[in-house]
């Protein structure tokens, strides 16, 4: 006799859910969902928490279709309790970016949006424009996304010509400063010319441009102005002078019309189809449109949560002048008062959410969702060309259904020497860069002067698919990890091998295959000893055109890092004692060999790992007697 130990959803189990209800305090905190295979599914928060997941349960309760489905699927409720609702919507906001749960709103990182970083965790912060935000280092800062790129540039373009900075990443010479110096528009950060506070504080000058708070920045530096005027110190007024100057051609002709422009707003909205969200926010200061940013979503909630997740996503790491005394959003948000309380603690004056509904408020929503369903249509006009491109692909291949995930493998070596392999991923049409991979090859055949391209794919796919052979029980189809296709960068002999290991690891059957061939663009199948009759410019081929190119770039750009960090390393590897973790210390200190070779036996010793007789030892090397 079996016993089935199948955990049931709580819905079909109303006692459980009764006495699991019965647990939950009416504190605020946090809860989480979770189903039979105790994945969370949900994670959520409340001032309340018990009233606020009993309603979930309640049969009147107004639930989206959405909603509706994961209350199905709920097996267990967890929470943590916490002391404050801004505790809450922090611990909220932190545990979803680390689950990424099905059933929350999920704000997606769209690379044509960019960011404008700030490191403040260095002495002497960078600042420069990225596609992709990462909180590795607590201290940075991320401005954005912003919609206009070019705008941006512009922005950063002006701010470096009004105040000096670090002008360039690495110093260009170890010495002295380059000619950014005398011409005024770096004030030598390479060689330390400044103080780091000192250096702060022109930086914090730019922050303010991008915190919306130029204005106040221009009424600084014009009681400077003033001061300097009134010492007699001509010269430095004039700096200034021409640093307002500059400023104030960034807020011009900026203006929006609004009946209080002492008060600073944001306003929120966005326009969505079946698949997608595009939220807009405007950020009006002293009655000037000063940013606009941009956030896309999954659009399987109700647009006011939609809204308020992007709302807690902007305002978690914004500082306290930054956050606005209004926020005017298209509509009612679930969460508003949670949101406003905390939003109030942070500023330390009243912020209010309104949702206008008639006269300048309600016109300026309307603009901005305006702007929103123009971001909308360029999103389906894109999306549009490259379901098409996969649409054809399935076609021509005869996939039974439009591929998610296609992978693209290509091999890059000079005559055997540092041969690499490659794998990029395309997730819907695009580049997945998350999911990349660099392979070194292994194999002991494959040495400088002598290659194979064959043994090499062969070698990659099969620790590629390792773990699926030597697992039977692990499940191959319906993982996220597991391709649609398989695309080699090759003719027959390339998709040959490939087909070979793949059969002895049984994995061919589940696998679809093809290589594309660089001369005419050919697609050959297993087994077929003939290309298939494609079209070169058809949209499934430019598909498989641009996958077979991004693995080819990929696998280049590794294959010269790893033949630059090998003569990087040649001249270094004739010093005795000096081996390859003391060689990185090396070049991480000095960036170069040439510096190396510049540098004095104590400059080498401050190195670490490195003490005074090693570095004689590398001195005497670089200046033999």
């Amino acid at each position: 006799m079996t016993i089935s130990t199948q955990i049931l959803p709580l819905v079909k189990e109303p006692e459980r859910l009764e006495n699991r209800l019965a647990e939950i305090p009416p504190e605020p905190g946090v809860y989480f969902m979770r189903d039979k295979s105790d994945r969370i599914i949900y994670i959520g928060k409340s001032r309340k928490l018990r009233s606020r997941v009993r309603s979930y349960f309640r049969d009147g309760y107004n639930k989206t279709e959405r909603i509706a489905t994961m209350v199905k699927l709920v097996t267990e409720i967890e929470f943590i309790v916490t002391d404050t609702e801004a505790e809450a919507l922090a611990l909220e906001a932190n545990l979803i970016k680390q689950h990424q749960p099905y059933f929350n709103v999920l704000l997606k990182d769209d690379k044509k949006y960019p960011y404008l970083c700030i490191t403040w965790s260095e002495d002497y912060p960078r600042i420069f424009i990225t596609r992709k935000r990462q909180f590795g280092k607590e201290k940075d800062k991320f401005y954005g996304p912003y919609t206009d790129a070019g705008l941006l540039r512009e922005i950063v373009r002006i701010c470096k010509r009004i105040f000096p900075q670090r002008q360039r990443p690495q110093p260009l010479f170890k010495d002295r400063p380059c000619l950014n110096f005398d011409l005024g528009r770096c004030p030598g950060v390479c060689q330390q010319m400044i103080s780091p506070e000192e250096y702060r504080k022109i930086v914090q000058k730019i922050a303010m441009v991008f915190q919306g708070r130029t204005q106040e920045l221009i009424d600084i530096l014009t009681q400077q102005m003033n001061a300097a005027a009134e010492n007699l110190n001509f010269e430095s007024a004039a700096r200034i002078r021409d640093q307002i100057s500059g400023l104030k051609s960034l807020t011009a002709d900026q203006k929006v019309s609004l009946p209080d422009d002492t008060v600073s707003r944001d306003a929120i909205a966005l326009a969505a189809d079946e698949q997608h969200a595009c939220i807009q926010l405007f950020q009006i200061r002293a009655g000037q449109l000063v940013g606009r940013l941009a956030f896309v979503a999954d659009a399987h909630a109700e647009p006011g949560a939609i809204l308020q997740r992007a709302l807690e996503e902007h305002y978690q790491t914004a500082d306290s002048v930054e956050i606005p005394l209004e926020i005017l959003v298209q509509h009612d948000l679930p969460d508003t008062e949670i949101l406003a309380d905390v939003l109030t603690q942070r500023k330390g004056k009243k912020v209010t959410i309104l949702t206008p509904l008639r006269q300048t408020k309600a016109e300026l929503i309307e603009m901005v969702e305006r702007n929103a369903q123009y971001e909308l249509q360029r999103m389906q006009k894109f999306g549009d060309r490259h379901h098409q491109a996969m649409q054809d692909l399935a076609t021509i291949l005869d996939l039974p259904d439009v591929p998610h995930r296609i992978e693209g493998y290509d091999i890059s070596h000079i005559q055997g020497s540092n041969a690499v392999a490659s794998q990029v991923v395309f997730i819907d049409g695009l580049p997945a860069k998350q999911h990349y991979r660099h392979y070194k090859i292994k194999n002991p055949t494959v040495t400088a002067g002598h290659s194979d391209d064959f043994a090499s794919l062969a070698e990659v796919i099969q620790r590629r698919f390792r773990k699926y052979g030597e697992d039977q029980q692990l499940q191959r189809l319906g993982n996220p990890d597991w391709p649609d296709l398989i695309m080699i960068d090759g003719g027959k002999g390339q998709l040959s091998s490939v087909v070979a290991v793949l059969q002895e690891m049984n994995l061919l059957e589940d696998l679809r295959v093809v290589s594309l061939a660089k001369q005419r663009e050919e697609i050959f199948l297993p087994g077929e000893s003939k290309p298939l009759t494609t079209d070169a410019e058809q949209p499934g081929v430019q598909l498989l055109r641009r996958l077979r190119d991004e693995a080819h770039r990929f696998a280049v750009s590794f294959h010269r890092q790893q033949r630059s960090d090998k003569l990087k390393r040649s001249r270094l590897d004739e010093i005795p004692g000096l081996g390859h973790h003391r060689q990185k210390q090396l070049l991480g200190h000095f960036r170069s060999v040439d510096y190396i070779r510049q540098a004095t036996t104590p400059q080498l010793a401050e190195v670490p790992g490195i003490g005074p007789r090693l570095a004689q030892e590398i001195y005497d090397y670089f200046h033999p007697a």
